[in-house]
């Protein structure tokens, strides 16, 4: 995977979710084909932490299930940073060997988006505009 494309609505669905969402971390589910985000799923961040989020199991598999209905994929993850870079904690690291999609993060506080993905070694990708 050498990029996303993720459109500007959809980036302003993201920084109006991850603004919303602050104290603690947003996150999402990014559907898709051929490195083109083509939609959001907004889930809650059960940990209700600043530093932390997990997906429930529960809006994991819906997650699936639409995409499974609308004949797309999961493409990536996304999550914001309320507090710090949209670079990977070490948290952020050790999930993306078990997630291995694009993950793209936000940050709260240089209001930046960064996407990467995990080869043998974590490498940041461009996000490209539709």
């Amino acid at each position: 995977m050498q990029k996303i494309i993720l459109s500007e609505s959809d980036k302003k669905i993201l920084t109006e979710h991850a603004e919303n969402e602050k104290p603690n971390e947003s996150c999402a589910i990014l559907f898709g084909k051929d490195n083109l985000v083509s939609e959001v799923f907004l889930t809650k961040n059960i940990d209700e932490s600043s530093i932390n989020f997990t997906i429930s199991n529960e809006q994991l598999i819906e997650g699936y299930k639409i995409a499974e209905e609308k004949k797309v994929e999961v493409i990536g993850i996304f999550h914001s940073h309320p507090n710090s870079e949209a670079y990977p904690s070490n948290t952020d690291k050790k999930f993306m060997y078990s997630n291995p999609v694009v993950w793209i993060i936000y940050s709260c506080i240089n209001k930046d988006f960064k996407a990467y993905f995990l080869e043998s070694d974590i490498i940041e990708i461009p996000i490209e505009k539709e």
